[in-house]
């Protein structure tokens, strides 16, 4: 399934995603459904481990509303699978991934909304986890799981957002405390569409990226199936460069694909530039992203 994206995931100093599942041999779902008729649950082999190692993950989010689908124990076993691929994690509370980049150290921390995860939900929590890391760390990754889902779900309300009832947090307040706290880039997922990107005091925030690889059972059509990849260029202190959307859609039984259409980029573009109209970041319709140059950048003064 992810053969088709290994070049793009395979040519990064740091490759991250989000496994929204478990990795699990066995065990015994402990997730109470509702609504039997929406209900999922998410398990693998723990040997598709591999298939990520192979696609050139370097890191993984465990904190999202599947990750705890089989208890603390598929979560557990995920994160066993995946440190002996070498493949880095961060999702339960105090687990936060740690390691050298061209002689940076970089930190990962997954938050999300939910039991036992890095919660998004509490900011002075956040605030303090980011800073107390910050301080031991060159780069410090964020990623969060949170915001409404759906195509109701395109735009960003600057507001607490809820899914079913439930609490998916304020991702623009979140992302801005991270930073402030010294996070260097903030990656979202959650909506299940892509969403708008912002640059705040120099750090880039992707809103969400949508659904990258999905299984049967969960619909790819339209906007649900973009699969765009972010590869972003930051400097050794964590300030954004520039970037560049890749384009992809998922085929059935394919898998993602490269898109020459640009859809995810124009969708991107579209929605940056309409729920952040006064960020400086200019993204073209191939999906280049660059910094606006304001009237007096590279302007000497002269008395």
């Amino acid at each position: 399934l992810l053969a088709a994206m290994r070049p793009q995931l395979q040519n990064a100093d740091i490759t991250f995603g989000n496994l929204e599942g478990t990795l699990l041999d066995g065990g015994e779902p402990v997730k109470q459904c509702k609504n039997p008729q929406r209900c999922y649950l998410f398990r693998s082999p723990e040997r598709f481990a591999q298939n990520f190692e192979q696609a050139g993950f370097d890191v993984i989010s465990l904190a999202n509303n599947h990750a705890r689908d089989f208890g603390e124990e598929g979560r557990s076993a995920s994160m066993l699978a995946l440190a002996q691929r070498g493949i880095q994690h961060s999702g339960r509370s105090g687990d936060i991934a740690s390691w050298e980049v061209k002689g940076q150290r970089v930190a990962m921390i997954a938050f999300a909304p939910f039991k036992n995860s890095h919660d998004m939900l509490d900011l002075a929590a956040a605030r303090r986890l980011v800073s107390r890391v910050k301080a031991e760390h060159d780069i410090v990754l964020i990623s969060f799981h949170g915001g409404a889902e759906g195509l109701d779900a395109l735009h960003i309300p600057f507001a607490n957002e809820f899914y079913y009832n439930e609490d998916r947090g304020d991702v623009v307040e979140f992302a801005h405390v991270v930073i402030d706290a010294g996070a260097d880039l903030v990656l979202g997922h959650g909506p299940h569409v892509p969403r708008a990107l912002e640059l705040y005091q120099g750090r880039l925030i992707a809103y969400s990226l949508g659904n990258f690889c999905t299984y049967y059972g969960i619909s790819v059509a339209g906007l649900k199936g973009l699969a765009p990849v972010l590869h972003v260029t930051i400097t050794d202190q964590g300030e954004f460069v520039e970037g560049q959307i890749i384009s992809a859609r998922q085929l059935r039984p394919l898998g993602p694909v490269p898109d020459a259409t640009n859809e995810a980029a124009r969708l991107m573009k579209r929605l940056t530039e309409e729920d952040f109209p006064n960020t400086p970041l200019l993204v073209d319709e191939t999906g280049q992203i660059s910094k606006r140059i304001l009237p007096n950048d590279g302007l000497a003064s002269m008395n």
